[in-house]
């Protein structure tokens, strides 16, 4: 028998959708049956590649008994975290309030039915009492039991959980914006003081990437001043260096590590030893945009082979495994498969030998480090040897052709044999926010690595969204279009959050850097102007996560530090910087500008910890360079203006973007028409709101590129 889930479209609710637990969604019709009952209402956030949300399912949610507790006691409902972030950020800081610790998946929160204050809640926990905790059984019994013992004193909780929550927001304050510089060598400092010299990454097991704290070093790497950011070492030589070396040993170790699919391409999630070995086994599509960007930046910085492949191999898995048919990128690729946790990606000893040739064996052997216990439960998972790393094989050629060769022989048949193993579960449902994370990985990896094809996937996306998550409202009153947030079985819906808009601009801004189309400006601009209009506190300056006519929640947030996705502040701010020099826009600069005001205690005091924010800080006035290049024909037709473009792209600059625009593109606005092409290739650099006269040569372009 299915449950109230049965007519969801997302893939993780579809899941619970014949336990016989009585899930709800969360929709306003569980919401009035919770106050109509005066019963607590049980919420349980999860998301499909999660593990330890299938374990829990086997466990209770299929388990009858529990499930008869839950329904007499409960109105139980059942949240994709992916789809209701909005929720998930509450409860998540709701839990860490009430317990005193970081909370995670999946969650599981008691509420009242008034007001929707949580006042209990915890992550995991078994049927049967282990691990030091309690049956879940039992656990509802007790909950339940204690709300209607307690229920007068819970009737306006809510109200003091919601000023709780509240103070959680940046106050207006007096503190100016930090110098940017200033900013900067606080958080290379601070990430210095957790960085593992050993083995990369910050702090210790388990290990995550951290992709936008590593952003920040990169830009920290190619700073002017570098010489002064790291005040605390020992020499000015060592904090010159300090940043690159945090960047480049992290980059080495997790793509010769586990936490990269050597087979495959692409990262899991995180690893659960400090030496980047063995990873928790799902792979995430906002996880690997952010690395397939940090991997594009550190190979054009740093030139380092090891890096392009790592990005190669992650947009072409990308393209294959995660590119619907109608353009968007799914969301997530399960951990476990068979009900076992990396059963898909591991291989015993007996499998490798009888699969491969003795040559194809040893050199796999020797590639891997297969010597030994296996890695992961009596099975092999490949971590690359460091003796025969990307150096060492162009130091000997010969060598390294023999390896290269039996390599590519081994992973042809290990692959085909792994494609017919049951794959891990695809979450296919499309979610707008991940998705322009992606088109600016794609756009990216297209221009760096020079794969048109990769600029062509991220375009194919962008056109997805723009014709099934944006509903074009500029015919009503208001004039402003609205971003929907989640696609699954042909069907768009949910209101667009932050996230939503902010990471779209920021992907499409990239996207015009790597191709110009004229109608992926208009996009952008229609989607800042939506997110003005929707989000932006025009009182205190910020944005909310949720738009001001998004559904009542216990608290309206503005957040400011990254998670394991940037903050929606940040991009927001990033996006509006970028924009409004590329147009000469000043209510896109003043509103970014307003938004860093508020902001301005935490980027002094925690730089680091609002990565993105720092790096968009840096955008402020003339740092943020700005170059237009015009020519005859479509750029990509014009021999000259690729020249132009590839010079400019060859220069690492985090700060300076590059647009080129033929001379006949239509719809410009006013601002961006006045760079106008003329009887041969021409450019633009603008800084801040000054822009040079039409440069007409390369060596005149040049020198705009010279340190001097």
């Amino acid at each position: 028998m299915s449950n109230q889930l049965i007519n969801q479209t997302s893939p993780y609710l579809l899941q619970h959708a014949n336990n016989p637990v009585n899930w709800h969604a969360w929709t306003e019709h569980a919401l009035e049956a919770a106050r109509n009952q005066n019963k607590p209402i049980l919420l349980s956030i999860g998301y499909a590649a999660c593990h330890w949300c299938h374990v829990m399912e086997r466990e209770s949610f299929e388990n009858d008994g529990i499930a008869e507790i839950m329904n007499k006691h409960f109105v139980c409902i059942k949240v994709d975290r992916e789809e209701r972030p909005d929720l998930d950020k509450i409860y998540q800081i709701a839990h860490q309030m009430l317990t005193q610790r970081p909370g995670g998946w999946p969650l599981t929160i008691a509420l009242t039915p008034d007001g929707h204050a949580p006042f209990f809640a915890g992550t995991y926990f078994p049927a049967e009492a282990r691990y030091n905790m309690p049956g879940f059984g039992e656990l509802l019994e007790k909950i339940s039991a204690h709300f209607h013992e307690n229920s007068e004193k819970l009737t306006d909780y809510h109200l003091s959980f919601n000023q709780a929550l509240e103070k959680l927001n940046p106050q207006s304050s007096a503190s100016k914006i930090p110098d940017p510089l200033t900013a900067l060598a606080h958080a290379s400092a601070h990430l210095a003081k957790q960085y593992d010299s050993e083995f990369g990454g910050f702090g210790d097991a388990p290990k995550f990437p951290h992709p936008t704290q590593l952003e920040l070093l990169l830009v920290a790497a190619r700073h002017p001043n570098l010489t002064n950011l790291v005040k605390q070492t020992q020499s000015a030589k060592t904090a010159a260096e300090m940043p690159a070396q945090m960047v480049t040993n992290t980059l080495a170790h997790m793509a010769q590590g586990g936490l990269f699919d050597h087979l495959g391409g692409g990262f899991f999630r995180y690893s659960i030893d400090r030496k980047w070995q063995i990873p928790h086994f799902e792979k995430m599509l906002y996880d690997n945009a952010q690395l397939l960007n940090l991997y594009c930046d550190g190979y054009h910085l740093f030139g380092n082979a090891q890096y392009a492949h790592a990005a190669m191999a992650t947009a072409q898995w990308v393209v294959v495994d995660m590119q619907q048919s109608d353009g968007g990128y799914a969301s997530t690729l399960d951990a476990d498969s068979e009900g076992e946790e990396g059963k898909y990606y591991v291989w015993s000893e007996t499998d490798l030998r009888a699969i491969l040739a003795e040559n194809e064996y040893s050199v796999l052997e020797n590639y891997f480090g297969l010597y030994g216990e296996a890695n992961f439960e009596g099975s092999w998972h490949f971590n690359r040897n460091p003796e025969t790393d990307f150096e060492l094989l162009a130091n000997n050629p010969e060598t390294g052709h023999e390896i290269e060769r039996a390599w590519s022989a081994a992973k042809s048949k290990l692959l085909a044999i792994r494609n017919a193993r049951i794959r891990p579960a695809l979450d296919d449902k499309i979610l707008t926010a991940w998705n322009g994370l992606m088109i600016k990985g794609m756009a990216k990896a297209g221009r760096v690595l020079q794969q048109p094809e990769f600029i062509q996937s991220a375009q194919i996306a962008a056109d997805f969204v723009r014709d099934n998550m944006w509903q074009d409202r500029s015919h009503e009153m208001s004039g402003e279009g609205r971003m929907l947030a989640a696609y699954s079985q042909g069907k768009a819906h949910l209101n667009g959050y932050l996230d939503d808009y902010a990471f779209m601009l920021d992907g499409l801004i990239e996207l015009l850097e790597s191709s110009w189309r004229s109608a992926d400006l208009e996009f952008a601009t229609a989607i800042c102007d939506a997110m003005l209009a929707r989000f932006e506190d025009q009182e205190n300056g910020g944005f909310f996560f949720t738009s001001h006519d998004h559904e009542k929640l216990l608290c309206r947030q503005k957040y400011g530090a990254d998670d394991a996705i940037p903050s929606g502040n940040g991009a927001a701010i990033l996006g509006l910087l970028k924009l409004g020099n590329l147009l000469g826009e000043s209510k896109y600069l003043q509103s970014a500008e307003t938004a860093l005001s508020l902001f301005a205690d935490d980027l002094e005091h925690h730089p680091s910890v609002n990565g993105l924010m720092t790096i968009a800080l840096q955008h402020l006035g003339d740092q943020h360079t700005t170059v237009i290049i015009r020519g005859d024909d479509a750029p990509n037709q014009n021999a000259t203006v690729q020249k132009w473009r590839r010079f400019c792209n060859a220069q690492y600059q985090p700060l300076t973007h590059i647009f080129a625009i033929e001379k006949d593109a239509k719809n410009l606005p006013p601002t961006l028409a006045l760079r106008k092409a003329g009887k041969t290739t021409v450019a633009y650099v603008c800084k801040g709101n000054r822009c040079t006269p039409a440069i007409t040569s390369l060596q005149e372009l040049k020198k705009q590129f010279s340190p001097d």
